[in-house]
């Protein structure tokens, strides 16, 4: 496990989420687990940020730096600690037993069912038993996870948005077994990140992609019938609904890799065919067009990522 090399003090701050001052734990290192890594750092905890891809850890303090200066620039204000001691407060490794003494953490690992029922298994044995176990997966009901732990009642979903920094809310899923104390530690965490959490109730894709995916879907349908380009579908949400941005424009944010894995766990736990990735997804996948981390999507982009194999 190793940290940053910039300033190596712990200066945790106790910022009353009902977190101790022990490691929040955060589990993947792609676009979503480092955006939560920099809100978390950048609120004073401390963070033990694990991902088994030795790319995904080798950029990962360099993505952080770059995720933290973007974020002040567009804010105008500072976080609540420096930067470096942001930076230092992050941990990196390979290995999920150095979660071993978190407190509480966040699953931002790939959206595939298999992957994140061994993870939550793995994690039972791993965390101390009083630890909250969240996940942020994008459509796999929580209770599926919680079944795999022997602490369901700490087992809940949040599902944070992407850029996670930017975002001021995230979606707070309560499984069916999922406890008041553990519902009321997340959400007092989410304030203290300066973000406002909205509960819902526990099912595939919850709210937001219950209805996303299908609109991404759809959106991408009328593509290759042919009803209109890319440009001109986002135009009509943009302009006509006065969306911030088109459904296919967000599918690219996103990432049309995670835009497909969610619709296939979608299929499988709804058995609706609607949710059945359309033929321009499946290419555009299939091709390495994943959006805006590749440079090219339903749209095209300038200086894409590079070197980040996935992240939601």
């Amino acid at each position: 496990m190793h940290h940053d090399d910039t300033d190596d003090t712990d200066g945790t701050e106790n910022t009353g989420t009902g977190v101790e001052k022990g490691v929040i734990g955060v589990v993947g290192a792609g676009t979503m687990g480092v955006g939560i890594a920099q809100c978390l750092a950048e609120a004073g905890h401390r963070v033990v940020a694990v991902d088994p891809g030795e790319s995904a850890l080798a950029t990962a303090p360099a993505r952080l730096r770059d995720g933290i200066r973007l974020a002040r620039m567009v804010r105008k204000a500072p976080g609540a600690v420096p930067m470096d001691r942001a930076l230092a407060a992050v941990a990196w490794t390979a290995r999920l037993e150095d979660l071993a003494g978190a407190r509480f953490v966040v699953d931002c690992a790939p959206e595939r069912i298999p992957l994140k029922e061994k993870l939550f298994r793995d994690l039972d044995q791993v965390c101390p038993p009083d630890a909250v176990l969240a996940t942020g997966t994008s459509a796999i009901p929580v209770e599926r996870l919680a079944a795999r732990t022997r602490r369901p009642e700490r087992v809940l979903g949040m599902h944070f948005m992407n850029p996670a920094p930017m975002k001021e809310a995230v979606e707070v899923v309560r499984g069916p077994r999922t406890s008041e104390a553990t519902l009321d530690t997340a959400l007092a965490l989410l304030a203290g990140l300066g973000k406002q959490g909205i509960v819902v109730a526990d099912g595939p894709g919850f709210v937001s992609n219950r209805v996303l995916m299908l609109t991404v879907n759809e959106a991408a349908t009328v593509v290759q019938q042919g009803t209109a380009d890319p440009a001109t579908v986002d135009r009509i949400f943009e302009q006509c609904f006065g969306h911030t941005m088109g459904p296919l424009a967000t599918g690219d944010l996103i990432g049309l890799d995670t835009i497909v894995d969610t619709l296939y766990v979608l299929l499988e736990c709804t058995g609706d065919e609607r949710f059945h990735p359309c033929e321009e997804l499946r290419r555009l996948v299939t091709a390495g067009h994943l959006g805006r981390k590749t440079g090219r999507g339903f749209h095209r982009y300038r200086g894409a990522e590079k070197g980040v194999a996935r992240g939601r």
